[in-house]
């Protein structure tokens, strides 16, 4: 385990860290995945993309989730390397003949999605006409309430849906459906929708479907974007899953990624000058603060000062990344002491989920080694009270 702390500011005052530092909120992750395992009545496979470190796999696992949605053969050799348990589900629609090849045959991964003729075959080819299969067909589902939508790029048009479905179960042992409503989905109905439209697919198709995939998109918090409360969007999935499915024998799964991992991450960084109120600081869209500058997401902030007291009175500041591509401004506003300066560092919340992913090393920017973990909460909080362990934790079949 990292070194322990019970504060970010104690942390500070006794690292003085030069570079970027992460932090894990281990208590933060534990809500959120015992919310999910007390409240969905399915599987749960994480999201791996959201955040692959290896802490933060070990940590679900030891929690209860064993089943992890990957996308590449670096994910998969990722997680099997720390967890040769997992039970892997390789969702990307578009994969390389090797990796599913390797997949298959070198990690045991049998689950497998896909949204057009040619994936399928590609997978039958790949795999020697396996007879295990678990496939996946990816429906093209409009993303209306998503804050990112994801709808273009993956996904078979529902009008031309049945027949590829019909056509997978031909060559699988277990048929599934899935579909993604879009990343931070701000509405419950977004799913309800989903999953109507996922049953007039299934039921043009006329075959048994043995899978309901119903994907990610669950949302964090974050300044300005507060989203209804995380249990409507599981009651509401589970609403529909009994209207719609209560007579068939499917099994119901779900990817949380960015609300099971959102709040358990920030990161520390410094100012290294103040231009009136742009401050320039040691992280940007090239680390891990890439929502802040591309999307323009506004993240929680706060101004740790070990060595003194700060002003009580707040400005709206804009931040400027280390590098020197003026792309590599986030605009905020991110509300901080009147009086930061040089040399104080901020604490950026809620970064937990992609913060560390979509890091780069572009002009040789890198944050520290080693992940310290803290024990007060995050700077905001979606689930907001204590979450029981359930008794019965996921065990992956």
């Amino acid at each position: 385990m990292e070194q322990r702390y019970s504060s970010v500011r104690s942390l500070v005052a006794d690292l003085r860290p030069e570079k970027p530092l992460h932090v894990f909120r281990p208590n933060a992750i534990e809500e959120a995945a015992y919310f999910f395992m007390n409240n969905f009545k399915g599987r749960i496979c994480y999201a791996v993309k959201t955040n692959p470190d290896p802490m933060v796999l070990k940590h679900l696992w030891s929690l209860g989730i064993t089943s992890f949605d990957v996308a590449s053969m670096q994910e998969i050799e990722t997680v099997k390397s720390h967890l040769p348990d997992a039970q892997l589900y390789f969702m990307h629609t578009v994969k390389s003949r090797a990796a599913i090849r390797k997949a298959y045959f070198e990690f045991g991964v049998r689950s497998f999605s896909l949204d057009t003729e040619e994936e399928l075959y590609k997978i039958l080819a790949e795999t020697e006409n396996a007879t295990d299969l678990q496939l996946f067909v990816r429906l093209a589902i409009p993303n209306t309430y998503a804050e990112m939508n994801l709808a273009d790029k993956f996904g078979i048009n529902l009008s031309e849906a049945a027949e590829l479905l019909e056509l997978t179960r031909g060559y699988a042992q277990k048929l599934g459906v899935c579909f993604h409503v879009g990343s931070q989905c701000m509405h419950s109905d977004a799913y309800r929708i989903a999953m109507r439209m996922a049953k007039q697919v299934i039921d043009a198709a006329g075959v048994p479907v043995d899978m309901l995939d119903v994907g990610g998109g669950y949302p964090s918090i974050y300044p300005g974007m507060n989203p209804p409360p995380i249990h409507t969007y599981l009651d509401a999935i589970e609403e529909e899953f009994e209207a719609l499915f209560s007579d068939d024998q499917v099994e119901l799964i779900c990817e949380p990624g960015r609300a099971l991992v959102a709040e358990s991450g920030a990161v520390i960084v410094r100012v290294e000058l103040r231009k009136g109120q742009n401050l320039y600081i040691n992280d940007g869209t090239y680390g891990s603060l890439f929502d802040a500058g591309g999307p323009k997401w506004i993240f929680p902030v706060r101004l740790i000062r070990p060595d003194g007291p700060h002003s009580a009175s707040l400005l709206p500041f804009s931040f400027f990344g280390p590098t020197c591509d003026t792309l590599d401004f986030m605009k905020g506003p991110f509300y901080l002491p009147e009086d930061i300066s040089e040399g104080d560092y901020i604490e950026v919340g809620q970064l937990g989920a992609y913060g560390r992913t979509m890091g780069t090393a572009f002009n040789g920017f890198t944050p520290e080694d080693g992940t310290p973990w803290v024990d007060e909460p995050p700077l905001m909080s979606l689930y907001g009270e204590h979450v029981e362990a359930p008794e019965v934790l996921e065990i992956a079949a």
